[in-house]
């Protein structure tokens, strides 16, 4: 893909108003005002709009791309950061048993159909999109189920699994996984300790991102 082309889906994905740490819930995009027309108004379409544009907003914080997290600002640099954020929703929907697997899914749903949309904005055309939209879900997944078994696992488990992922075997320090996998974890614990009922209304907030005050 050409540098033209990857800045242009990175901006689909992340828009360039500057935004704090704590978006609320509410704030939307012109982009998820189309996902909202497909989707419909289902509590769980809601719930997963709010979700979705909470976790993608923190996912474009500069933090995780400069010194010391130095994630690769690219586009393979910025999904596996909304994968981790992603992951993170949904590992808390999951302990909430089966009453919050219809807005788990909604959610999944929601971030895949928005990346049918971008990869659709670069011109390609029916029969290339789905395989490239296939080949990203089946990554997220794969990403999912590999920082689910590190969360339950004893260090250095999940440094490993962000090793391999968030930076693809080329990490830049020690500082940055260690740095990354705290966050994981006490982010994990913040989702934790939230009110089911809350999350599944679509109200979260993320934390300072790695490595900032």
């Amino acid at each position: 893909m050409g540098a033209d082309k990857a800045h242009r889906i990175v901006q689909i994905l992340h828009p360039t108003r500057d935004l704090s740490t704590e978006v609320r819930a509410t704030h939307t995009w012109p982009v998820l005002g189309i996902l909202k027309r497909l989707f419909g108004e289902s509590p769980n379409a809601a719930a997963a709009h709010a979700l979705y544009s909470v976790l993608a907003v923190q996912a474009r914080q500069v933090a995780f791309y400069t010194a010391p997290i130095s994630v690769p600002d690219t586009l393979d640099g910025r999904f596996e950061v909304i994968a981790v954020h992603g992951f993170l929703v949904m590992h808390r929907l999951k302990a909430a048993g089966p009453a919050a697997a219809g807005c788990s899914q909604t959610l999944y749903d929601l971030m895949f159909k928005h990346m049918d949309l971008s990869v659709r904005d670069l011109g390609s055309s029916d029969i290339r999109t789905g395989p490239r939209v296939r080949k990203m879900s089946n990554a997220f997944m794969g990403r999912v189920h590999a920082y689910d078994q590190a969360m339950a696992a004893p260090p250095p488990a999940l440094e490993d699994a962000l090793k391999r992922n968030l930076y693809r075997n080329e990490v830049p320090n020690a500082e940055a996984l260690a740095l990354v996998a705290e966050y994981m974890r006490r982010e994990a614990g913040a989702l934790a300790a939230r009110d089911t009922a809350a999350m599944m209304a679509g109200e979260v907030r993320f934390g300072p991102p790695p490595g900032t005050p």
